[in-house]
């Protein structure tokens, strides 16, 4: 059997998440059905992807695997598959041919997500589900003078959800640098790199870095919560709608 990875992005504004759920819409679902539909499969054809993605969360460079029982071009499984979604906000931006032992998710050696905020006092309209909207001014030098503590090997037990099922709260941050452009300061971008994240460390971490940009918490606090390994002593959890799965290298 042929395996393809595919690379799809998606809204994951009306989805309960990436993974399949018996009472919920996913992500996963719909793929599944269309890769079932697509090789007229008497048995649903499952997909396994890189990092499953949480209620609400969106992605530009989700990765799956998908092994069908014929080989098809890579231009028939995007145009297929793509004419199948039609209605659901999902799309396949590429397919190829893989190795048999390829894994989306195993052999992932870096996840990167994207973070984005708006801030300002006006209410948010077209990027309301797209973006978290912080209307108190934010203090972007101190974020990022807390943001360069969390950089590097540490145990993320205070950034972790209490439901991370990781045999380990020890990772390794490659990267966390927050970003605006000048001609639309507004704009807060929060870019992040690691091999894997905890359950919820992402969102977490956001959180207390906007704590800190209010002026609620002083960076002496963010590495006091790093120390303290312990949930309880973190920031708070933002939303997921402004999280977003940008792309996986292997």
């Amino acid at each position: 059997m042929p395996r393809y990875k595919l690379t799809i992005e998606y809204d994951g504004t009306p989805y309960s998440g990436w993974q399949k759920q018996t009472e919920a819409p996913s992500v996963q679902s719909v793929v599944e059905a269309s890769c079932t539909h697509f090789m007229n499969a008497s048995e649903t054809v499952e997909v396994v992807c890189a990092g499953r993605t949480d209620a609400g969360v969106h992605a530009r460079g989700q990765v799956v695997h998908v092994d069908f029982a014929e080989a098809r071009e890579p231009y028939a499984i995007v145009r297929g598959l793509n004419a199948l979604m039609m209605d659901a906000p999902i799309a396949v931006i590429s397919a190829e041919e893989v190795a048999d032992d390829f894994s989306a998710r195993f052999n992932a050696t870096k996840r990167h997500y994207l973070y984005r905020i708006i801030n300002r006092r006006a209410r948010l309209g077209l990027d309301a589900t797209r973006a978290w909207h912080v209307y108190q001014p934010l203090d972007i030098e101190r974020m990022r003078e807390a943001a360069a503590l969390l950089i590097g090997n540490h145990d993320f037990t205070s950034f972790r959800s209490g439901a991370c099922q990781a045999k380990s709260p020890i990772k390794t941050l490659d990267t966390l640098e927050i970003k605006t452009r000048e001609k639309n300061p507004e704009q807060v971008m929060i870019y992040t790199s690691a091999r894997s994240f905890l359950h919820h460390q992402v969102r977490n971490m956001v959180g207390t870095l906007v704590y800190v940009g209010m002026g609620k918490w002083s960076v002496a606090d963010v590495a006091a919560a790093l120390e303290a390994k312990d949930r309880r002593e973190g920031g708070p959890m933002a939303p997921a709608h402004g999280l977003y799965l940008m792309r996986v290298e292997y």
